[in-house]
């Protein structure tokens, strides 16, 4: 054999060596590489962890503590209230303490409980502001419906909302741009605190077929003796009697009732429904 034959398996050999050696120095790079790729992520989300503890540490993401003491507070915004004063709101939200936690974990059901048992208020919605936090506060009221006053000269002293709920003198007066119908009553022989949502749709339903058959505008209805009811317009006053399902009928009459008084020089006192005949009776 010659020595080219003997020195072939060893150069296989070395080579195979420096292969395997090779292969190793690969892998171990890799092993380096992937701990600091470990490292790296770890020190990243390190990072990630305190900055967002940080971040929700900053007081920005809670309410001040004295966001309900006054009505300026940057923290509060009160909208939609027409009928109950700002100032009422407030004192109501003042029942809850204001929440220490970030705005996005606060709960609003308290306070929404808290504005809701003030009469007026038929709904309220909360939206909470995140950076910095801030709470709007949407105000549904109800509708106004009657007003009630015991003399015609006297302010209205409560009012009636369209389902019936009786609100009394600490939301009057209403505002002007509510139109409603007067009522003039003592509350004697039909107390008008036991009168449901039916009884105040009657007189809304009163007030209404007026209008339309007269064309003017109801001032108000005299309520003072049940039996005996007077609807003013400013024309006429319009005696209609006892207040039943038989006074609907009797309001068309004004069609041709109204022009017929306007004609008239002389002074009327009241024009009367009551009877089949209609009568108008002159002021003395």
């Amino acid at each position: 054999m010659s020595d080219e034959e003997l020195q072939q398996p060893r150069r296989l050999e070395r080579r195979r060596y420096k292969q395997k050696k090779l292969e190793r120095q690969v892998r171990k790079s890799r092993r380096r590489l992937n701990r600091l790729r470990v490292l790296w992520k770890f020190f990243i989300l390190v990072t990630l962890v305190t900055l967002c503890c940080m971040l929700l540490k900053l007081p920005q993401w809670r309410l001040h503590t004295n966001a309900f003491d006054n009505l300026d507070s940057p923290a509060l915004q009160v909208v939609n209230n027409k009928i109950v004063p700002p100032q009422k709101i407030l004192s109501a939200l003042r029942r809850n303490k204001v929440s220490t936690r970030p705005i996005f974990l606060v709960k609003t059901d308290n306070l929404k409980e808290s504005i809701k048992q003030l009469e007026p208020v038929q709904d309220v919605y909360i939206r909470r502001f995140w950076f910095p936090a801030r709470l709007k506060i949407i105000i549904i009221e109800r509708t106004p419906a009657l007003t009630i006053a015991p003399e015609i000269e006297v302010p209205p002293i409560a009012f009636f909302s369209s389902d019936g709920k009786l609100i009394g003198r600490d939301y009057m007066p209403l505002p002007p741009e509510f139109k409603t119908v007067r009522i003039i009553t003592y509350g004697v022989g039909d107390d008008y605190r036991s009168w449901d949502r039916t009884k105040v749709n009657n007189f809304k339903k009163l007030a209404m077929l007026v209008e339309d058959a007269s064309g003017e505008q109801v001032e108000y209805i005299d309520y003072r003796d049940p039996k005996d009811v007077y609807v003013k317009i400013p024309t006429v006053n319009i005696r209609v009697g006892s207040f039943n399902a038989g006074v609907y009928d009797k309001i068309q009459r004004l069609r041709t009732l109204v022009p017929q008084v306007k004609m008239l020089n002389k002074k009327i006192k009241y024009l009367d429904l009551r009877w089949d005949s209609n009568f108008i009776k002159l002021d003395e």
